[in-house]
């Protein structure tokens, strides 16, 4: 059977500062052309069961929550708990997509695991394979995953951790993508976070959410001038002006 790869998703680029991979490789797999048959939930399943590439195989678990056929679920099972808590997290992904609460319920307990026995795949400076790590980018990768769901009970899971400095970086994204507005409140308090990178990614989730009751807010922060430590570097004040506009 041939392989079809999916051109990863643009929640992905959330994360590619924070795990350190190439840009470059998100686009290195040829994409599923238009004129190509789909493939077959089995075809999606055998896919989905011999990847090891975290976010290729996540590419396929949207593709399988997609065909909306809970079948599958049964054949996923021992998935869930997996040593490779990103590949478990897909997994989860699957099961809380196709409506199945075991699934939610995996992605929030990888948010709490700091059990040292997983896979390993960060390396330390040194050179050598980092536990700690490793239970830092999983985590981060769960809070990501509570962003893709777009699953509102997730937010009062999420909001606390815009101070977790393991995953803040991913909450405000997470937040916005999931789209209740009970998150305005905290997104705004996050405004007045000492990291400006914080700041700034609380600003782009506010926009996301439509929060015009940040309005006031943000002019405070025109005169803001620190400068944020991804992508383009803008300062606090660049986003506060451009959410302006935009709200």
């Amino acid at each position: 059977m041939s392989q079809v790869w999916f051109v990863p998703s643009t929640t992905f680029l959330a994360m590619v500062a924070r795990l350190s991979f190439p840009l470059a490789l998100l686009f290195a797999t040829p994409c599923l052309d238009r004129g190509q048959e789909r493939p077959s939930v089995a075809e999606l399943l055998q896919q989905f069961e011999t990847t090891t590439v975290f976010w290729q195989q996540f590419e396929v678990a949207h593709a399988i929550v997609a065909a909306h056929d809970p079948s599958v679920l049964p054949k996923l099972e021992s998935w869930l708990t997996h040593e490779d808590r990103h590949l478990r997290g897909n997994a989860a992904f699957i099961f809380a997509g196709l409506g199945d609460p075991r699934g939610f319920d995996v992605i929030v307990g990888i948010l709490g695991d700091r059990s040292e026995r997983r896979e390993v795949h960060k390396i330390s400076s040194a050179g050598l394979p980092s536990i700690q790590g490793q239970i830092s980018e999983d985590r981060y990768y769960a809070a990501h995953l509570l962003g893709d769901l777009k699953d509102p009970h997730a937010v009062p899971i999420l909001v606390p951790l815009l101070k977790d400095q393991e995953v803040n970086y991913i909450v405000p994204w997470s937040l916005g993508q999931i789209g209740d507005r009970s998150a305005i409140q905290p997104l705004i308090a996050t405004l007045s976070d000492k990291n400006p990178s914080m700041r700034v990614l609380a600003i782009y989730a506010l926009v996301e959410l439509k929060a015009t009751e940040a309005l006031p807010r943000l002019r405070q922060l025109l005169g803001d001038n620190e400068r944020c430590n991804f992508d383009k570097l803008e300062s606090v004040a660049e986003a506060a002006r451009a959410a302006i506009a935009k709200l």
